[in-house]
């Protein structure tokens, strides 16, 4: 590779069904086809293009497994043929546990793979955390992969500094519900800051770590279940949207192409530079990029202990 590639690239925004894992691989290979066709070279799916992560019976259905895995199979086939890489995310039985993978599919069809580091909130209902850097080999220089909150913590940055080229990325991202009383009025200001750190997550990334970031998303609604206490099955219904931006971001941070996530599924498409490896992470003792006011921080830690407590009282 020479110091600076120039590469046609593109990241995926979907709207999935709960479960449905042979509705969802359809709606996310016909997309991925559209953006190789338009000439991508490496192409990003969302973290959970197999079937959307929340409180639902149904997700389960749409669980792969390490061997049995109609999603890993299509990403290669997709690879192969267009002689690209293509990734996105996953929920894989591995043994004893279920991992959120994300597996990134090459030229050759073989795919590298990174669980991602912690579930998010209700994620630990689902899947347990891996340990691997997320660092992996391209033709285009080393990449690293990370999803959703992953990008908004400093170990992440620790682990790509000075050592990616650029970023593949995607993510869940979700709002407050509004099918509580109240809840969208009194929380105004709190949703929008909410919707704020969606979008800006791969924006801050690219310029903290100075390389080019490919950002896929989910869009639309869904209906799911919030877990009220740990060790216990009582819920109340939650019914929100999926919040963010799909883009394609370059090293300094500013956006190549975008999509939001109240447009719809669709592909955006764009060139990005890449080039010098990513630089070393300032020192720090704090854990969040962002500002997380104390809402976030609340939710994050209760809602981490009602679905780990769900994952290991519900049968895998």
């Amino acid at each position: 590779m020479s110091d600076a590639t120039r590469v046609r690239v593109a990241a995926v925004q979907i709207a999935a069904k709960a479960g449905d894992l042979a509705a969802n691989l359809a709606h996310a290979e016909a997309l991925a086809l559209e953006a190789l066709e338009r000439g991508a070279r490496v192409v990003a799916l969302p973290e959970f293009f197999t079937t959307p992560c929340f409180v639902h019976p149904r997700v389960r259905d749409a669980i792969v497994t390490s061997g049995e895995n109609p999603a890993r199979d299509m990403l290669s086939r997709l690879a192969q043929r267009y002689r690209a890489y293509v990734g996105g995310s996953m929920l894989t039985r591995r043994g004893a546990d279920v991992y959120n993978t994300y597996c990134l599919a090459g030229p050759d069809g073989a795919v590298q793979t990174h669980d991602k580091d912690l579930p998010t909130m209700w994620e630990n209902a689902f899947y347990v955390g891996g340990s691997d850097d997320g660092v992996v080999e391209t033709d285009y220089g080393t990449a690293g992969l990370a999803v959703c909150w992953e990008l908004i913590r400093w170990q992440t940055v620790r682990r790509f500094a000075g050592r990616v080229r650029y970023a593949i990325t995607g993510n869940q991202w979700w709002s407050l519900a509004d099918n509580w009383p109240g809840a969208r009025s009194m929380f105004a200001a709190l949703g929008q800051y909410n919707r704020y750190l969606s979008e800006n997550a791969p924006v801050e990334l690219a310029r903290i770590l100075a390389v080019p970031v490919i950002h896929a998303s989910h869009s639309g609604r869904f209906d799911g279940r919030f877990l009220l206490a740990p060790g216990a099955n009582a819920a109340v219904r939650y019914a929100s949207e999926f919040v963010g931006r799909t883009q394609i971001v370059d090293a300094q941070g500013h956006a190549v192409a975008a999509r939001d996530t109240r447009e719809g599924p669709g592909v955006v498409v764009g060139d990005l530079v890449i080039a010098d490896v990513a630089r070393v992470a300032p020192p720090t003792r704090r854990y969040w990029i962002p500002h997380l006011p104390l809402f976030h921080r609340v939710y994050w830690h209760h809602q981490n202990a009602c679905g780990r407590s769900y994952y290991h009282r519900t049968p895998r």
